[in-house]
């Protein structure tokens, strides 16, 4: 086996050949983007996404009739006392209505075994739903595939 000597036309092809390919979009999903399903008409599912860009996750948005949507979240394992307006997927995870983007973050850290996290209902002052200082108090759920929840995170009235 003959070992090839590096030389300038091989150190150039290289570079060229690297240079090329750096610019091909890379094809596995990125952690950070989510798919959001709301409904078209929802002024408060816009402004939740729109919080989520500013917290640097890479948002699209399908706007679905509310059938649409709520078939999609019974398919998806949302049970009727998580839901909420909207619903979004992030990395394998389903995030159910107004759940603040460092909730999403440490979720997507810490990769516990569930299903997603749910802000049930439209609580005022969640992200999305009016100001946080004049927010009234909401937990943030953790759900998983056998139906069972627990707390993820606790907001305070303000």
């Amino acid at each position: 086996m003959t070992l090839a000597h590096p030389n300038r036309r091989n150190i150039l092809f290289g570079a060229a050949a690297l240079a090329a390919t750096a610019s091909f979009p890379v094809l596995a999903a990125s952690p950070n983007q989510m798919h959001v399903l709301k409904d078209p008409s929802c002024g408060c599912c816009g402004s939740w996404v729109k919080t989520m860009k500013i917290a640097g996750f890479d948002v699209s948005v399908e706007n679905v009739p509310n059938e649409t949507l709520y078939q999609h979240k019974q398919r998806s394992g949302i049970t009727e006392d998580l839901a909420s307006c909207h619903t979004a997927t992030i990395d394998g995870y389903l995030i159910e209505g107004h759940v603040p983007a460092a909730d999403v973050k440490r979720l997507l850290e810490t990769r516990p075994d569930a299903l997603g996290l749910a802000v049930p209902g439209m609580p005022y002052g969640a992200p999305g739903m009016g100001p946080e200082d004049e927010r009234e108090a909401y937990d943030v759920i953790l759900f998983r595939a056998d139906g069972s929840t627990e707390i993820f995170a606790r907001y305070a009235a303000a």
